[in-house]
């Protein structure tokens, strides 16, 4: 079967893939006719494929996140690789293919990964702060095995988030080693709380987002965040005007830095700057990994990046 990040222009060929995404839509001639605006995806990458053939029996057969066989070929439309899709079918039973094996995931084992959270919050010597860590993280606990750490934007696949976490819990370190003013128990917990509430702000199966959730779009991950630290205080009886509960709150609610980008405020504690920082190195070099690693071979250079300005990432041959 050819891997999606096998694909080049004009080949042709058939495989199965998981349809990531379905959308019914309607050409602009005279009549207008339907057509599915899909992306199919497989454990190496994900590519937009248009199928112009739809027909009744269609619009009723297919929907997101199931397996299909697809025929068809690959081009170029607008410096971008795309599908035409000729001919799809739902995989069966006899196919002996399973949707796990279509998924991209954390190239970490689930219970690895958060088992290395775990640890780290069992590093965090100050009570108070490892308190209100650990009740956080209960919110969530179970979902951090599977859940991505965005939609598209990065670490976006199975176990992703966890991944992202235990990525920045290990240039923390390495950074309070360096810069020992850093206070490494806020370090740790900044790094695990900044994402926590990630879970209740997308709608995941197996690591594919499919919508934000009413919260995630009424409220959003760091405000959400932020409360749950707020009700941790206060559950445990802990001043809520204390520099460390204001300290924690600051570090969530800074680590976007801008206010297009999320943060209502700019990191102003030397943690809060570090924390920023780590993010944004962490989820840039994941999307150029990312990239990479979806792109074929054959090419120099890889789509472009939304995350990095728009910009391509160029395959150096050394």
């Amino acid at each position: 079967m050819t891997l999606i990040n096998q694909l080049s222009p004009q080949d042709e060929f058939v495989g199965f893939y998981l349809l990531r995404e379905l959308t019914l839509k309607q050409t602009n001639g005279t009549p207008p006719k339907d057509y599915f605006d899909l992306i199919l995806g497989d454990s190496s990458g994900q590519l937009s494929a248009k199928y112009w053939d739809v027909s009744t029996t269609d619009k009723e057969t297919f929907f997101p996140m199931a397996l299909v066989k697809v025929s068809g070929i690959a081009h170029t439309y607008r410096e971008k690789l795309q599908i035409k899709v000729n001919k799809i079918r739902l995989a069966n039973d006899t196919d002996g293919v399973a949707i796990t094996d279509f998924i991209r995931s954390a190239p970490v084992r689930p219970v690895d990964l958060v088992h290395t959270i775990k640890v780290a919050m069992g590093s965090i010597s100050d009570q108070e702060i490892a308190t209100i860590v650990a009740f956080c993280v209960g919110k969530v606990e179970e979902k951090l095995m599977h859940y991505p750490a965005a939609k598209t934007h990065h670490h976006a696949y199975f176990a992703g988030l966890a991944y992202h976490m235990v990525r920045m819990l290990e240039i923390g370190e390495f950074l309070c080693k360096q810069r020992p003013f850093l206070n490494s128990d806020l370090m740790t917990a900044g790094i695990i709380l900044h994402d926590i509430a990630k879970p209740e702000e997308m709608i995941s199966q197996l690591g594919i987002v499919s919508d934000y959730s009413v919260q995630g779009k009424l409220i959003g991950h760091i405000s959400m965040a932020s409360s749950w630290i707020t009700e941790a205080a206060i559950r445990s009886n802990i001043d809520l005007n204390s520099e460390k509960v204001l300290g924690l709150q600051h570090l969530v609610l800074s680590h976007h830095n801008l206010g297009e980008w999320g943060s209502p405020v700019q990191p102003q504690t030397a943690e809060a700057v570090a924390l920023h920082h780590i993010d944004a190195m962490d989820a840039k070099l994941q999307m150029v990994e990312d990239a990479l690693d979806t792109t074929p071979e054959t090419e120099e250079w890889t789509p472009f990046i939304r995350g990095l300005e728009n910009k391509a990432v160029y395959r150096l041959k050394i």
